[in-house]
C-alpha cells in the first residue's frame, strides 16, 4: 500500500488548485489526486457546449498543471475513508494511506423526485460529468421540443443556448416571480428575466411543474400546476446542486444543517490533518457569519490557494472572514453581475442599507460603435459608508466591474474612499474618466447618507 503526504479526493476546480498551489509550495511532497472520470468539465462552461462551443471536447479541464509539477493522478472511486488508521479504498481495491487528506469532491445535482414522472426516460440534469454530458449533448441533436425546469443560471443559460438552434422549441418553467432571484435583487431579476424573454425561449414565471408526463415509460411532456400542459422530448431538471458530502459524513467528518463539511477559516474539518474545500465545504456569510450555500469555481478555487499554501501550516493569512458571492451572466447579449447583499438576503438578518444607482455608458464618448448602457447600483451602510453589496449590468465589462465591487466588500472599504479610486480609463475600454460608474454610485450615496443625518 502506498503512502502519500497528501491524498486529494477529486479534481474539479478545487482539487487541482489546492493540489497544483500545495506542489508549488512543497515541491518534496507527494500528492495524490484521485478523479472519477479521466476527463473534466470547466462547470460554468456546461450551457455552452450545447451551441456557442457545439462540442463537449472544448470545455474540457484537467489537472495538467498539477500533473507536471510531479503530482500523482488517478482514475478511480474513493469508496470508503478510514480516518482513525489514515487510508483511503477505491473502487477497484486499491488501497493507500495518507498523512493528510482533501475533500474536494464538489457538490451533486438535485434529483427531482418531488415531482411525479421524474424516473421517465429523456429526463436530464447537468450533471458536472463528462460522461454525462457527452451523452446528454448526443441526445439532445434530433429532440426538438425541450422543457428546462429552474430558471436559475444554469437552467436559463441552457434554454438560451439550446433555443439558438432553429430546429428546436425551448420552454423555461421557473417557480419565483423571476428567473436569477437566488442571486439577484428584483430589479435586476426582473431585467434578467426581461432579457431572457427576448429570446426564442418560451418563459414561464410563477409557475411549477405538478408532474412529467409520459407514454411507455418516455416522456411526452409536462403537466403545470395551471394545468397547461407542454408537449417536450426532452425534460432538464435544473433545481439546484447540494454538497456531495456523503464520502466524508460516512468517514465521521461533522457536517452543518446544508450537509457541507464543517471547516474553519483554512479549510481544516473536525479531525486532524482532515480538509474539506470547494462546493463541499461549509461557507459562512461575510457580513451574518451564518452558514451559506455558494457553489461557485470563483469561490472554491479562492479557497483552495488558501488550503494549497497553509497545508504544512498555516503559511499565508485567509484575508476574508466569509463568502462574499459574486455571480455574473449574460443574457440575449446583457451582461449582468451581483455581489455581496441585497434586498432579498438581508431581509433575514435586518440588516440597514440604502441603495444608490447611477447609469451611463461602458464607452466614451457613447456614440462609438457597439457602446451599451451601463449602470452600477451599490448597497451601502447608512452608519459608515462600507459598501455591503453592488450590481452592475449592460456592457460586457460589467464582469470585471463587479470584482472591483467584490474586494471593496472583501476590504471593507466605504464610499468615502471609493470616491478617490484611481482609475485607467480609455474610450473603448471604459466610461468616461468624468463619470465612472462605480465612483458616481458612491457619490449619490454619500448624498444620501447625508441626508438621512438631517
Amino acid at each position: 500500500m502506498k503512502k502519500y503526504d497528501v491524498i486529494i479526493i477529486g479534481a474539479g476546480p478545487a482539487g487541482i488548485i489546492t493540489g497544483v498551489t500545495a506542489k508549488k509550495e512543497n515541491p518534496d511532497k507527494n500528492i495524490l489526486m484521485v478523479r472519477e472520470e479521466e476527463k473534466g468539465l470547466v462547470p460554468c462552461g456546461i450551457p455552452y457546449i450545447f451551441h456557442s462551443l457545439n462540442s463537449v471536447d472544448k470545455n474540457v479541464m484537467g489537472p495538467k498543471p498539477f500533473i507536471d509539477l510531479g503530482g500523482d493522478v488517478i482514475t478511480d472511486l474513493i469508496v470508503n475513508v478510514d480516518i482513525e488508521n489514515k487510508t483511503v479504498k477505491a473502487k477497484s481495491g486499491d488501497k493507500f494511506s495518507f498523512e493528510k487528506l482533501v475533500f474536494a469532491t464538489g457538490s451533486r445535482y438535485v434529483e427531482a423526485t418531488f415531482i411525479p414522472g421524474y424516473e421517465l426516460k429523456n429526463v436530464f440534469y447537468i450533471k458536472k460529468s463528462y460522461n454525462y454530458i457527452t451523452n446528454l449533448f448526443n441526445e439532445l441533436k434530433d429532440k426538438k421540443n425541450i422543457v428546462v425546469v429552474g430558471g436559475g443560471f444554469i437552467g436559463a443559460e441552457v434554454a438560451e443556448q439550446l433555443a439558438l438552434h432553429a430546429d428546436k422549441k425551448v420552454s423555461l418553467i421557473e417557480s419565483e416571480e423571476y428567473c436569477f432571484s437566488k442571486a439577484f435583487s428584483n430589479e435586476l431579476s426582473e431585467i434578467a428575466t426581461e432579457s431572457l424573454n427576448k429570446t426564442k425561449v418560451n418563459v414561464q414565471t410563477s409557475t411549477l411543474v405538478e408532474k412529467v408526463l409520459g407514454e411507455n415509460g418516455v416522456v411526452s411532456g409536462v403537466q403545470l400546476n395551471n394545468k397547461n400542459i407542454i408537449s417536450a422530448d426532452a425534460i432538464i431538471f435544473a433545481v439546484g446542486y447540494k454538497p456531495n458530502s456523503e464520502l466524508a459524513a460516512t468517514a465521521g467528518l461533522k457536517t452543518n444543517k446544508v450537509n457541507a463539511i464543517i471547516v474553519d477559516n483554512y479549510g481544516r474539518t473536525s479531525e486532524n490533518n482532515i480538509f474539506a474545500v470547494g462546493d463541499c465545504s461549509q461557507t459562512l456569510g461575510f457580513l451574518t457569519g451564518r452558514c451559506d450555500n455558494i457553489m461557485l469555481a470563483s469561490t472554491a478555487t479562492a479557497e483552495a490557494r488558501v488550503l494549497g499554501y497553509n497545508l504544512f501550516g498555516v503559511k499565508i493569512k485567509n484575508s476574508f472572514t466569509g463568502t462574499i458571492g459574486i455571480f455574473s451572466t449574460e443574457i440575449n447579449g446583457l451582461s449582468m453581475a451581483a455581489a455581496g447583499l441585497n434586498e432579498k438576503n438581508t431581509l433575514s438578518s435586518n440588516i440597514d442599507f440604502i441603495t444608490a444607482t447611477f447609469s451611463d455608458f461602458d464607452k466614451h464618448p457613447g456614440t462609438l460603435e457597439g457602446t451599451l448602457p451601463l449602470t452600477t447600483k451599490l448597497y451601502v451602510s447608512p452608519s459608515d459608508g462600507s459598501i455591503l453589496g453592488g450590481e452592475i449590468w449592460g456592457g460586457k465589462s460589467s464582469g470585471e466591474i463587479i470584482n472591483i465591487i467584490g474586494f471593496a466588500i472583501q476590504k471593507g472599504l466605504t464610499v468615502y474612499e471609493l470616491i478617490s479610486l484611481q482609475i485607467g480609463t480609455h474610450p473603448l475600454l471604459t466610461s468616461a474618466p468624468t463619470k465612472p460608474v462605480i465612483i458616481k454610485a458612491a457619490e449619490v450615496a454619500i448624498s444620501k447618507i447625508r441626508d438621512c443625518k438631517k
